[in-house]
């Protein structure tokens, strides 16, 4: 993964939780952080769909996972995946103590239902 641009190893985490899901009382699946700004939005198998909306709206082309021991990038430009990528600003993942969908007490008892 070299030479991709809209990736800036030196901005930290927007946050332990998408944005805006935390904004409006929501919830995810699993999260993603934006290897540009920072932005950690939830991914496209969660409700909202934040990471790829923040793509949107940015241009901002490279995610990353933000879940525990995951390292792999995804470039919405190109449609392709990396095993790995630069070494980012930590935190690198959201706290191992908030579950998957999170976060604890926001997520539906028949989550998996509205899965994408």
């Amino acid at each position: 993964m070299t030479g991709t641009t809209g990736i800036d190893p030196s901005v930290p985490p927007s946050g332990p939780g998408c944005v805006e899901c935390d904004a409006v009382g929501g919830w995810w699946f699993h999260l993603r952080r934006c290897a540009q700004c920072g932005h950690i939005g939830c991914c496209d198998s969660s409700p909202a769909q934040h990471a790829s909306a923040h793509y949107k709206a940015t241009g901002h082309p490279v995610v990353c996972s933000y879940e525990p021991g995951e390292a792999w990038f995804w470039s919405y430009e190109t449609s392709e995946m990396y095993e790995a990528g630069p070494d980012l600003t930590p935190p690198t993942s959201h706290p191992a103590d908030q579950p998957s969908p999170g976060p604890a007490g926001r997520v539906p008892q028949d989550w998996a239902r509205t899965l994408r």
